[in-house]
């Protein structure tokens, strides 16, 4: 993986001189090192060799220097190496320059992650999603590498003019297939709006698993919920969303999500063609972001995680108690580490240390879940007037209706739970009617 590295020290914000820390660099490149061969064995790839490449600056033609392409081209062939994978984003013109001079086939880090997408969608909406974000990918990689690649004649006979390239008829077809994929995910997001608005009918609140791909969400997933998603020591293990619903220690149920991991310089392409999917974590009334706090590179992966949410429209700051910190792989850490980390924590109510493998602080969490979730609803008793009907209709629909009592005069008196939101709704229709909040 190629790293551009300065030594030279700079003065931040407020004008002190910064040295950059060559130990926790060396730190961070060899996790990042490690991540890039995570992703290549994803999706089976045998790792022949992993190196780090320090560039004084990038080459517009190559990315690396000429000196640097020569050498890896005597490793290719001396080894009967047939895929380079370059931890990097690389622009048409360096993957095409690249691959003339290796002679094998290179992938860049967006051309790897779409591989592992493709290799993981199971649902018909992830297989679509994942083509779509392809064929994006590909029109933007369509440079002239064939000298075959000339006009097409245009009309008939011997008079017709220059017709379109060869790219230029690639280049076509490519958003021609992807205006019929648009069609089709228009389609689905409309079932999925569907099925959301669905549980909306049955309220109970959603809880949805974000994180960092391997940190652990699909485990605790299972651990918390029972299901048996599939979970392994991989990057970008499961994609498709899953949902379970579950009952909380204080009986009250809710709906469990468990969505796609996060990862740095996640493709915009990809991004957008999972909105549809990552909009059940714009919906839910709780976000559990899940972290790898073991690794070194946490503090890293919560920034890359936080920057995917707000391209989503989450702004995690605004967010106060809707977000809890799951601390996950507490077994991996030191006693020095644990200790460290237990002061961290009992000076932030929304932060909680568990390990997914163990079950440490897994009914922690769920009693924590519990308590987030009563604080943001309220159980009041509404008083609906047989005149009212549209009231009912409302309750039934936005609130988990807990009891009713019919009176004699034909009032109706609910025991109902709503969520903040919806006790401001609701005060406001029953403005000017017959029925009130009693109690």
């Amino acid at each position: 993986m190629p790293q551009v590295k300065s030594g030279k020290a700079r003065r931040g914000k407020d004008g002190k001189l910064l040295v950059p820390d060559q130990e926790s660099w060396a730190i961070n490149i060899e996790a990042k090192r490690q991540e890039s061969i995570g992703l290549a064995r994803a999706i089976g790839i045998e790792i022949v060799d992993a190196r780090i490449v320090t560039l004084p600056r990038l080459n517009p033609s190559e990315l690396f220097g000429s000196g640097k392409v020569i050498e890896i081209a005597g490793q290719i062939a001396a080894q009967d190496i047939d895929l380079v994978m370059v931890d990097h984003q690389l622009s048409p013109i360096q993957q095409r320059n690249l691959e003339k001079s290796w002679k094998v086939k290179v992938l860049d880090r967006t051309g790897l992650i779409l591989e592992i997408f493709g290799d993981r969608a199971q649902t018909r909406e992830g297989r679509l999603q994942v083509e779509l974000a392809h064929l994006n990918y590909q029109k933007s990689r369509l440079v002239r590498s064939w000298t075959h690649l000339e006009r097409q004649r245009g009309g008939a006979g011997f008079m017709g003019g220059p017709g379109e390239t060869q790219i230029e008829s690639d280049r076509r077809q490519i958003q021609d297939r992807i205006i019929a994929i648009e069609k089709r995910l228009a389609k689905v997001v409309k079932t999925r709006e569907l099925h959301r608005q669905g549980r909306g009918k049955v309220p109970y609140p959603v809880v949805a698993f974000v994180g960092y791909t391997n940190a652990g969400k699909s485990t605790l997933f299972n651990k918390v919920s029972g299901a048996d998603v599939f979970a392994q020591d991989l990057l970008f293990a499961t994609l498709d969303p899953t949902m379970r619903e579950i009952e909380l220690p204080s009986g009250a149920k809710i709906i469990l999500s468990d969505t796609v991991g996060f990862i740095s310089e996640l493709p915009t392409m990809l991004v957008a063609a999972f909105r549809a999917t990552l909009e059940e974590v714009l919906s839910a009334d709780l976000i559990i972001h899940v972290r790898d706090i073991a690794s070194p590179n946490s503090e890293e992966q919560c920034k890359d995680v936080e920057k995917v949410l707000a391209e989503l429209g989450v702004k995690v700051g605004e967010l106060q108690h809707d977000m809890l910190e799951v601390w996950n792989k507490a077994d991996l850490l030191s006693a020095e580490e644990r200790q460290h980390l237990q002061i961290l924590e009992e000076g932030n109510e929304n932060a909680l240390m568990v390990s997914s493998l163990s079950g440490e602080g897994v009914e922690e969490l769920l009693a924590k879940i519990d308590e987030v979730l009563s604080s943001a609803h309220s159980v009041l008793n509404v008083s609906i007037s047989p005149r009212d009907g549209r009231l009912l209709s409302w309750l039934y629909e936005h609130g988990l209706v807990l009891g009713r009592t019919d009176q004699d005069d034909g009032t109706m008196l609910f025991e109902t739970r709503l969520s903040a939101k919806d006790k401001a709704l609701l005060e406001r229709q029953l403005h000017g009617t017959q029925s009130a909040i009693v109690g």
